[in-house]
């Protein structure tokens, strides 16, 4: 006996749009999500976009507790670096800082592309907290 044969569907009628993703939209942006949610400002974007996913909201609200440090950071550090004897000294800190801040923010991509979380105590519990 043969198999019965299934007439292939016709061609979609030029200008509409494409079929719906099967899977879940959300594996799709899963690793540019967490990108966006390290690159300092960028954060917001999967905060508002990825409501739904715990995992990638709980990395945006790391993202900007890491952009909260960081600009606390820089801003003591330029306090210190108006004051008389320390001033010439802290200039060498502004470079560190954010060299520090990059460091961090690549482990914490890499770590939440593979699915972990970089957990940096006494930072991290803050991104629980919102």
């Amino acid at each position: 006996m043969s198999e019965p044969t299934v007439p292939p569907s016709p061609p979609p009628p030029p200008g509409a749009a494409p079929p719906p993703a099967t899977g879940g939209g959300q594996n799709q942006n899963r690793g540019l999500m967490i990108v966006l949610s390290y690159l300092w400002l960028l954060a917001i974007v999967p905060l508002l976009m990825e409501k739904d996913d715990k995992e990638i909201q709980w990395h945006a609200k790391h993202g900007l507790v890491l952009l909260v440090v960081e600009v606390i950071l820089y801003v003591v550090a330029g306090v210190l670096g108006m004051l008389p004897v320390v001033g010439c000294v802290t200039v060498f800190l502004f470079p560190i800082i954010g060299l520090g801040a990059l460091i961090v923010r690549i482990l914490c991509i890499v770590k939440g592309i593979n699915g972990e979380r970089f957990v940096i105590p006494g930072l991290s519990q803050y991104a629980d907290r919102f």
